[in-house]
């Protein structure tokens, strides 16, 4: 590595808040002094924030608040001055109507505390699906050093000898007792099982596949994604994100330095390999947006016609994240990847790529695999699956090695539900006509629709057909699906239904028609109907008239620019406060 420049100490922000003689700064002192610390204790030391989405309505971020602890220990070791900001939590599950509602709002508070306050580098605290895009875009758009600490995975479930993980094992579980295979007891039972400890989902859903993408982008300490949460090296790393931002504060190493086309390439490289959630197809347009990098669907969707599924993981395969750790973690996926990676890519530590991951070792191929012994072969499905047509111009995503084969090309005639109250009540109404033939549509579930995109795409199938033993259908939205489901469902068809898109022309009783290996998605309707469609339609009203959703309706962008507002995406800088 070549030597970097130690910057002096008057170069840091936090010198415009604590080094002047006047009486602003005269305050700051103070008032720092006020909490107790010594003036020997800040003075003329870096300021490093401990960005913490903790939350007890969190449970996935449930230990952050220790992590924080270790954190700060890491940045006095360092020779830090660390200071802990609670930021908004968006823990999944409990959040209503959506966390993805909020990513945009929690970009904004990350960059807006950081910018506010006299912060020399950051720490960032996350790893529920949103918080890791969110606290990323914030960090990159304010561009001083930061460093991302992630939350981890809860540990291993099991019940009744067998293995489970969250949310996949939720939602069959759920089918089964829908279809009487299981009892309520069981349901009950199955509550305090499934989720044995604190960490994000243990399957490869949004969290680990964000968390992942992040490390393999360099925004993370390498590997350190894999780590259980549980796990005693969980605040050893912790400890040790501590002691390199003060680091990167001195080297000035910034997301800018960092994040160029190669690192967002090493991220779509493992996301692919990891066969990762399809939320990540949202969250990476949008972090590349803030970074000033043009990324596509269309460049996701080539990525995913290269690299097939490695790790052998839920819910495209059968293992759980604390085998992924103890197969050797990210490290060892990224060396099997080496011909797909920018290996002289940075990161953090402030080494390449493939300095960092030289040394990585996989203890278990059954886990993760080689290149030519994929989970799932490329030409069966793959991790991405773009489509377009007439009833997604702009495209729909899905993930093709997640779906039945047998639903791969496919026509069916289209029941069509306008928002999930309606479904909830009419999915077991025998006068529909519902078959495992039928296409399952939910619309008006978008960005602007819902607002906010909620996790609604996984409809639920019949509980006639689920007593026959159907447990897969096609299914369109322009709504999300949770990244720990499975299934042939193809979401965030843009443009969205509550915008004018071609889904919101949809009818029941339509042909629709299904071609993953053509990259095709129609409603067999004639272009003159569907003109005159068109010219009966009218927007629904907007949901909000005021708050943060109202505000999100307005500016919001569709699926396949990310989904960022439209006055926070680019690179343009915002002026450093005046001090006074």
């Amino acid at each position: 590595m070549t030597e970097t420049r130690r910057r002096p100490l008057a170069e840091l922000r936090s010198q415009r808040w604590y080094a002047s003689n006047d009486i602003r700064g005269f305050a700051h002192r103070q008032r720092s002094q006020q909490m107790g610390l010594r003036r020997e204790e800040f003075l003329g030391k870096p300021v490093i924030a401990i960005l913490n989405t903790w939350s007890e309505m969190s449970p996935c971020h449930a230990h952050l608040r220790d992590r924080a602890e270790a954190v700060k220990r890491g940045v006095w070791q360092g020779g830090g001055y660390p200071v802990e900001l609670p930021v908004l939590s968006v823990g999944e599950v409990m959040v209503k109507p959506t966390t993805m509602l909020y990513r945009n709002f929690l970009a904004m508070e990350a960059e807006e505390v950081l910018r506010s306050h006299p912060i020399d580098g950051a720490v960032l605290l996350g790893g529920c699906d949103k918080s890791t895009p969110a606290l990323l875009m914030g960090a990159i758009s304010m561009d001083i050093p930061a460093i991302f600490c992630p939350a981890g995975p809860m540990s291993t479930g099991r019940w009744r000898g067998v293995t489970t993980g969250a949310g996949t094992h939720t939602k069959k579980y759920w089918d089964e007792l829908r279809a009487g295979r299981i009892s309520d007891a069981d349901w009950v039972d199955l509550e305090s099982r499934m989720t044995r400890s604190i960490g994000t989902c243990n399957t490869m859903g949004t969290a680990s596949t964000m968390t992942s993408i992040a490390d393999a982008m360099g925004m993370s300490l390498t590997g350190a994604s894999s780590i259980p949460a549980a796990d005693s090296a969980h605040p050893r790393m912790a400890s040790a994100c501590g002691t390199r931002i003060v680091e990167m504060v001195w080297e000035d190493l910034k997301p800018s330095d960092l994040l160029t086309r190669q690192s967002f390439d090493n991220g779509l490289a493992v996301y692919m390999a990891l066969g990762g959630s399809t939320n990540a197809a949202i969250h990476l347009i949008a972090m590349a947006g803030r970074a000033g990098i043009p990324l596509t669907l269309s460049d996701m969707a080539a990525a995913a016609a290269k690299i097939p599924v490695l790790a052998d993981l839920f819910p495209s395969g059968g293992h759980l994240m604390e085998d992924f750790w103890f197969a050797g973690g990210l490290p060892a996926l990224m060396r099997k990847l080496t011909p797909h990676l920018a290996l002289d890519a940075r990161t953090v530590e402030g080494r390449t790529l493939g300095e960092a991951i030289a040394g990585a070792d996989c203890y278990a191929d059954d886990v993760i695999r080689d290149l030519d012994d994929p989970v799932v072969p490329l030409e069966r499905g793959r991790t991405l699956q773009l489509l377009t047509g007439n009833l997604a111009p702009d495209g729909a995503v899905m993930k093709s090695s997640a779906a039945s084969d047998r639903l791969l090309k496919h026509r069916g005639r289209a029941v069509v539900f306008d928002e999930p109250e309606a479904m909830r009540r009419g999915i077991d109404d025998p006068a529909l006509g519902i078959d495992a033939d039928t296409v399952l549509v939910l619309r008006n579930g978008g960005p602007v629709g819902a607002p906010g995109m909620p996790e609604w795409g996984n409809l639920p199938i019949p509980k006639a057909l689920l007593k026959q033993g159907v447990t897969d259908m096609v299914r369109i939205s322009d709504a999300r699906m949770s990244g720990t489901h499975y299934g042939t469902c193809i979401l965030h068809v843009a443009p969205e239904a509550a915008v004018g898109g071609p889904l919101a022309l949809l009818r029941t009783g339509d042909v629709v028609s299904l071609d993953v290996a053509a990259g095709r998605l129609d409603m067999e309707v004639d272009a003159a109907e569907i003109a005159r469609r068109r010219a009966a339609w009218r927007p629904p009203p907007q949901r909000y008239e005021r708050s943060f959703a109202a505000l999100y309706q307005r500016h919001v962008s569709q699926a396949d620019r990310g989904c960022d507002f439209d006055f926070l995406e680019g690179t343009s800088a915002v002026p450093e406060p005046e001090i006074f």
